[in-house]
């Protein structure tokens, strides 16, 4: 069975095991991509869990009108197609109008709603039809429960993703208590790690973060019972065109996901 099958059936039984979305912030290459992905294959077979590659073809949303956005539409797409041939990965990206919600089904498994446009009725209702897994970021500005509308508008096969809240002073705070509220929903609730440790706008035209904080946030909140986590990976984050400062070494990754799933499934059988 191709893992592009086994992610589907989330939706349809009580999942057994944590799963996973890793990738680069941001589709800087084929080159980039297809070894991020490769290893991220072979980590889903040695460790017989789902992992979801995610990488943007356009960032609508930086902070500055000089940076880094991504290959655009259709040659992101040919690279994310390129993808799921060559490692049998199932792929997400994010989608920012309902134009682009027919074209980016035809290749992606998940359509992901980044978290400023989580109200965005019609955005939200064309992904919805589209027949896709449809993963919600919620925003910054938004309270657990409100989510719940979010859901009325994409429908339920969908996943809220938790990634930090605006707390001011250019920094997020998680708030697990609010983990609860979104598992009340009924729908898969996944753990944005990486974003969570962002700085917004604590650089010159971008953002900063501390990934030193992803692992321990990652662990309190599979305590808290989510059901997936999100982690942007890089070969070299010091070098990645986007989100650098909070992406994690796709070698760290390796060498934490083992003690992340062996922590999930401890609590699972307590």
């Amino acid at each position: 069975m191709k893992k592009a099958d086994s992610v589907f059936k989330f939706q349809k039984k009580n999942r057994r095991s944590i799963f996973f979305i890793a990738g680069p912030c941001v589709i800087e290459s084929k080159e980039l991509c297809l070894k991020v992905a490769s290893n991220l294959a072979a980590l889903s077979q040695k460790h017989e869990v789902d992992i979801i590659f995610k990488a943007s073809y356009d960032k609508a949303n930086r902070t500055s009108i000089d940076s880094f956005r991504g290959p655009g539409r259709q040659e992101g797409l040919k690279i994310l197609e390129l993808v799921k041939q060559k490692t049998g990965l199932p792929v997400l990206t994010d989608i920012h109008e309902p134009s682009q919600v027919e074209e980016a089904s035809q290749v992606v498994d998940v359509l992901q709603i980044p978290a400023f446009l989580c109200r965005q009725t019609d955005l939200l209702s064309e992904a919805g039809l589209s027949g896709k897994t449809v993963n919600i970021k919620k925003g910054q500005f938004m309270s657990p429960d409100e989510m719940r509308y979010a859901l009325d508008k994409a429908g339920r096969n969908t996943w809220i993703t938790e990634r930090g809240t605006f707390f001011g002073y250019n920094r997020l705070v998680v708030d697990y208590a609010g983990i609860a509220v979104l598992k009340s929903l009924n729908v898969p609730v996944v753990f944005d790690a990486t974003h969570s440790v962002q700085m917004p706008g604590a650089g010159k035209g971008c953002s900063l973060g501390n990934r030193d904080l992803v692992f321990p946030l990652a662990k309190a909140a599979i305590a808290t019972g989510v059901d997936g986590l999100f982690f942007e990976v890089h070969p070299d984050p010091q070098k990645a065109l986007c989100d650098g400062p909070n992406s994690l070494y796709l070698s760290d990754f390796k060498k934490k996901l083992p003690v992340l799933i062996e922590i999930f499934n401890f609590l699972k059988n307590r």
